[in-house]
């Protein structure tokens, strides 16, 4: 069956290790459009963090940003879908980082806001091309409309706190691990695989009809969920053998490559 809708992670999968998009990808991209193919992005990014990509890319669709948390139009603005975590928990999340003194970062209204700034959080800064808000202690009582959360750390601390995170947050949120240093935060209910399922309904587009590319953990519902799932080069192993397919790397146009496969080959 024809792929009417694509959905690509940013991340180690479109973006190069310069977090850049190669004219390779552009042009495949452009091709997969030109032949109606709905393309979008799929992203643990912030909107504002993805929505200089969904415009390079010139791509007029509603973009999925905080894993899902956020579907949101890349040119008008209209917010098609918005799931924050449940504010208890949020609160209680947060005291857990203040006490245990792990680094957080809070999403509300598409901004981001840290207790002081950072290593971290200039090294994520440089990263999104987004500002931080420090904001002190008061950090810790933001637990309303919180789309996100994420734990920045060397990768045997974000180990340990994933643990405690699903010891005592089971259930209460979905955490995964989308970078060796990275821990992300959203509500139970989120993940890229639902959010595709939801945009691919609103398209009336079947789930036979969608592929997925990705890398990482945050990557592996849509992956499982298209029809067509194909993992990155440098994927982790576990999402390569959920995949249907396995492309090229990141730094190997490996999009392109799987597009021209996939979509474009006559």
């Amino acid at each position: 069956m024809a792929i009417k809708l694509l959905a690509v992670d940013l991340d180690d999968t479109l973006l190069d290790k310069s977090s850049q998009v190669s004219p390779r990808c552009r042009e495949a991209i452009k091709k997969a459009v030109e032949k109606g193919v709905t393309v979008t992005v799929a992203t643990g990014r912030m909107y504002a963090a993805a929505l200089p990509f969904a415009r390079q890319l010139e791509l007029d669709v509603p973009i999925i940003t905080y894993n899902g948390a956020l579907i949101k139009s890349s040119l008008s603005g209209e917010v098609f879908f918005e799931q924050a975590l449940d504010q208890a928990v949020a609160a209680d999340v947060l005291t857990l980082f203040r006490e245990r003194g792990w680094y957080i970062q809070v999403y509300v209204g598409d901004q981001f806001y840290i207790a002081e700034p950072n290593e971290r959080s200039g090294a994520y800064e440089e990263l999104t091309k987004v500002k931080a808000i420090p904001v002190g202690e008061d950090l810790y009582s933001m637990s309303e409309h919180v789309l996100k959360m994420l734990s920045l750390a060397n990768e045997n601390e974000i180990q340990e706190i994933s643990r405690v995170i699903q010891d005592k947050f089971k259930g209460k949120v979905f955490a995964p691990i989308s970078r060796p240093t990275y821990l992300e935060i959203v509500h139970p209910s989120i993940n890229k695989g639902r959010a595709l399922d939801f945009l691919a309904s609103r398209l009336g587009i079947t789930r036979n009809e969608v592929m997925a590319i990705g890398d990482s953990n945050n990557d592996l519902d849509m992956i499982e969920y298209a029809g067509l799932g194909v993992a990155m080069g440098n994927a982790l192993p576990h999402v390569k053998a959920a995949a249907n397919a396995v492309t090229l790397a990141n730094d190997e146009d490996g999009v392109a490559d799987a597009i021209y496969k996939y979509i474009l080959a006559e």
